[in-house]
């Protein structure tokens, strides 16, 4: 990594004084960088001319136009501010990579190519404007008007070109023109300097989640209902979000493929669980823009650890390996899927027993999935074949139908998590509905999210056999809720546990 430089504050030749860049952060002590005025003179000179014809908008700014026009319709007479958020630190001057809030990319289309330090303002139109009738979602926006705020690139008579290393184009590649960025979304543009002509009072309302150092407005309560509201909204998908998942769920079921095509090589390596993490990663980056969330690779006794993510360990012939992991593609959709293989090939027998009763509890949830029932029924019919089974077993101290009374649960010692979240543009999306709208909401065509029953047994439980001590199995879907039933997108990842073994002995015997 080349040495980030220090300068005074660079003012962009198309930005006024009082938006100076940022200077980059401590680095003053290691500056090389030449200072002279032939230097300057010299490196602002002899550039070819930039050929950049603007861009078709893209697929799915008109999907965006109408998320736009349904959050306006919602808050007639607010102003709103969604910001993109700013790069977060890691060390010193070194940043994580920069992922835009989702909100602000689910409103604008603009994902992983999205620019730091961006706003998304709504203003609220003049009142003979927002008296023009309800708000057309194929036209332009009624009751507000809509400009995306961000910091153009400099020209390359500017400091900020050469020697700005946060945003510089000679460190960080080139940077799109407010021309660029407005074809591409279809939706107009400022200059960052502008933004500070933004009025912030009773009647604007922040995304605060993704904001830093701005003014107060309408209080915490009403930015808080703002974001429920957009959460809410994410509920139900469009069909651009639908075929994004889709795209997806197949990258996914690609890496799957990877990592049984390299177990070999990882059963050998005494960290085999990073070299699975790393395989697919890799198609992760090939086919998307990264993972949706950071890959578990538990094999043994850390899949019973629900959120392992140091991946530190052993992959041992004879025991399971627990992979959930997602592509995140270039639109910031992601799938999330989890098998359990055997990394041998074969499941023993008692292994293959707990697969399967976990196996019949996603598939008997995934029976009752349908438009007009509940959310929460999902987790609790895949419950009823958990306990039914840890019962048969002898595991539990009353009998299953006791144990799913709401003062017992006994079962829930081998499951501890819920069966079921939404999945869209965040692994776990729509968070912030309201509980009425999501655990308790109502099933629509459109909505996706995950069926995901699982059972661990602890390598140091003693209410569970010794032959049953250090089994974790989780099998996780992406489910789509249809017109008239449910559509399971990830059907094409071998499911049962002799598809699972087919599918090993196929792709080994490709090799």
């Amino acid at each position: 990594m080349a040495d980030p430089i220090s300068t005074a504050p660079a003012t962009s030749a198309t930005s006024p004084e009082a938006t100076e860049a940022p200077e980059p952060r401590a680095t003053g002590n290691r500056s090389t960088t030449p200072s002279s005025d032939r230097f300057r003179d010299y490196i602002a000179s002899g550039w070819a001319e930039r050929d950049e014809p603007l861009p078709p908008a893209r697929e799915q700014a008109a999907y965006a136009a109408a998320r736009r026009a349904a959050v306006s319709a919602a808050f007639p007479g607010k102003r709103l501010v969604v910001p993109a958020g700013a790069p977060k630190q890691r060390s010193n001057d070194t940043d994580y990579p920069f992922r835009a809030h989702s909100a602000f990319s689910y409103l604008t289309g603009w994902a992983s190519d999205s620019e730091p330090g961006a706003f998304l303002v709504f203003e609220p139109a003049a009142a003979d404007a927002s008296d023009a009738g309800a708000v057309d979602p194929a036209a332009d926006i009624a009751a507000h008007t809509v400009t995306l705020y961000f910091r153009e690139r400099a020209g390359r008579d500017s400091d900020e070109f050469y020697a700005n290393s946060e945003i510089g184009e000679f460190w960080i590649g080139p940077r799109p023109s407010l021309a660029q960025v407005a074809s591409d979304l279809d939706l107009p543009t400022e200059g960052i300097a502008a933004f500070a002509d933004v009025v912030f009072d009773d009647s604007t309302l922040v995304v605060r989640e993704a904001a830093e150092g701005l003014p107060e407005g309408a209080g915490d309560e009403a930015d808080a209902d703002f974001h429920r509201t957009l959460s809410e909204l994410r509920l139900v998908k469009d069909a651009y979000e639908v075929e994004q998942m889709r795209q997806a769920v197949a990258a996914t079921a690609r890496g799957f493929d990877d990592v049984i095509r390299d177990l070999a090589a990882s059963s050998a390596h005494e960290r085999g669980e990073r070299l699975v993490e790393g395989v697919f990663n890799t198609r992760a980056r090939l086919d998307g823009n990264t993972v949706g969330y950071d890959t578990i690779a538990a094999s043994g006794p850390h899949a019973c650890i629900l959120h392992w993510t140091r991946n530190d360990g052993p992959v041992v012939p004879g025991d399971l390996i627990l992979l959930d992991a997602g592509v995140e593609l270039d639109s910031l959709y992601t799938a999330d899927i989890t098998r359990t293989l055997p990394v041998n090939g074969t499941f023993s027998p008692v292994q293959r027993r707990v697969y399967e009763a976990v196996r019949e509890a996603a598939d008997a949830a995934f029976a009752i999935v349908r438009p007009g029932i509940r959310f929460r029924e999902i987790h609790q019919t895949a419950m009823a074949v958990i306990a039914r089974r840890t019962a048969e077993w002898g595991l539990l101290p009353v009998s299953a139908e006791e144990a799913l009374e709401a003062d017992n649960q006994q079962h829930r010692r081998y499951m501890v998590h819920g069966t079921s979240h939404h999945l869209g543009i965040d692994v776990h999306d729509c968070a912030k509905a309201r509980r009425e709208m999501y655990l308790d909401g109502v099933l629509e065509p459109g909505m996706v999210f995950t069926i995901e029953p699982g059972l661990y047994f602890q390598p140091d439980d003693l209410t569970v056999p010794a032959e049953m001590r250090g089994i974790g199995v989780r099998i996780e879907d992406d489910i789509l809720v249809t017109a008239d039933g449910a559509e399971n997108l990830s059907i094409g990842i071998p499911r049962t546990a002799d598809e699972v073994e087919a599918w090993m002995r196929q792709i080994r015997s490709d090799d």
